[in-house]
């Protein structure tokens, strides 16, 4: 089963896995469409892991079915998917040189030697291990050890990629020089890409699409820029964003009838727009949780709302300025370098 005629489209529909009493997964429908690199992200223990190794074949469901290329594999053991797995922890042959690591799965399936070379010099050149082949893991740097294991999924021909955090172990350059690789490689090989990570600067910034979990459940599914702008819930707005979404109380104020729309926070009224009216107006109670990008606030000393500097962050092309409002609730503000800044107590 080569890539060449599979395209890599995955199916789930109604996928759960318990571990004892705890769901990992719970009821979980995704489409990862033919050459799609689709990120699954969300916080440490949300079940993105084990949805990604019941793709795999390596854990299969309690309920529920798992498609590949229309085909359904749900029972299917992980050698029989045509699927290729890269974990976080690299998972060499310390033993094996770099050259017998890459071929290994080639010559578990028997593979003539001729073709194995061949294989083999095509991956080494996509990730640059040329001069590296007779070298041992242990006199490999942790870039290098990811690119060999990236290499022995390569040269494999799978139809789909599975990648569990590959990146977590490499420091923040490399993480970000093996990040551009990745998609990069990606389009080269124009196969379908299922890539695990809790970092949302990865999923923003390789993913055509993220699909955001916690607690076992598919919280949204949708292009980068869709998730951040048009979050589905509360939890999708806090956990998207770097510094995250500000997130407060609040009521409603006033509604319609030419007055416009306002909402009360902490005592102090703020007009808002008609998709914000909108939502405004289907609340129950009144009871509101508003949500502010810390670079749509700005520090206006006749601003509707007051608050105190706790500290000021300073990362060297923008500053964070965290403060507290008279209630407790927390504020970031991101204000750029040339801006004057707040000192640290001032309201």
């Amino acid at each position: 089963m080569g890539s060449s005629d599979r395209n890599g489209a995955i199916q789930l529909r109604g996928v759960t896995r318990r571990f004892g009493d705890v769901v990992a997964v719970r009821d979980l429908d995704l489409d990862v469409a033919e050459r799609e690199f689709l990120v699954l992200l969300g916080p440490s223990g949300c079940g993105k892991s084990t949805a990604l190794r019941m793709i795999a074949g390596l854990d299969l469901p309690d309920e529920g079915t798992i498609e590949i290329d229309g085909e359904d594999v749900t029972d299917v053991v992980a050698r029989d998917r045509d699927v290729a797995m890269v974990f976080q922890s690299y998972a060499l042959y310390p033993h094996m040189t770099v050259r017998r690591n890459i071929e290994f799965p080639l010559r578990n399936r028997k593979v003539p030697k001729a073709e194995r070379d061949e294989a083999v010099a095509e991956a080494s050149r996509i990730l640059a291990l040329d001069q590296l082949l007779d070298r041992r893991p242990a006199q490999l740097s942790g870039g290098q050890r990811q690119r060999v294991a990236l290499a022995r999924a390569i040269v494999r021909r799978p139809t789909v990629f599975l990648m569990d955090e590959p990146l977590s172990n490499l420091d923040a350059k490399l993480r970000e020089q093996t990040r551009a690789e990745l998609i990069d490689l990606q389009r080269r090989l124009e196969t379908t890409v299922v890539y695990v990570t809790h970092d949302q600067v990865e999923a923003m910034t390789m993913g055509h699409r993220i699909a955001v979990m916690v607690d076992g459940v598919l919280q949204q599914v949708g292009p980068p820029g869709d998730v951040y702008d048009r979050p589905a819930n509360v939890f999708v707005a806090g956990f998207i964003g770097n510094p995250p979404m500000n997130l407060l109380d609040a009521r409603v104020a006033s509604t319609g009838d030419g007055g416009g729309t306002s909402v009360e926070i902490e005592g102090e009224r703020v007009e808002v727009g008609s998709r914000l009216a909108a939502a405004a107006a289907r609340t129950s109670n009144g009871d509101l949780v508003v949500g502010i990008r810390p670079e749509h606030l700005r520090i206006d000393p006749s601003g509707p709302l007051a608050a105190t500097v706790t500290v000021v962050e300073s990362l060297g092309h923008e500053r964070h300025v965290v403060a507290a409002t008279s209630a407790g609730q927390s504020v970031i503000v991101r204000v750029g370098v040339e801006d004057p800044s707040p000192a640290d107590g001032e309201t």
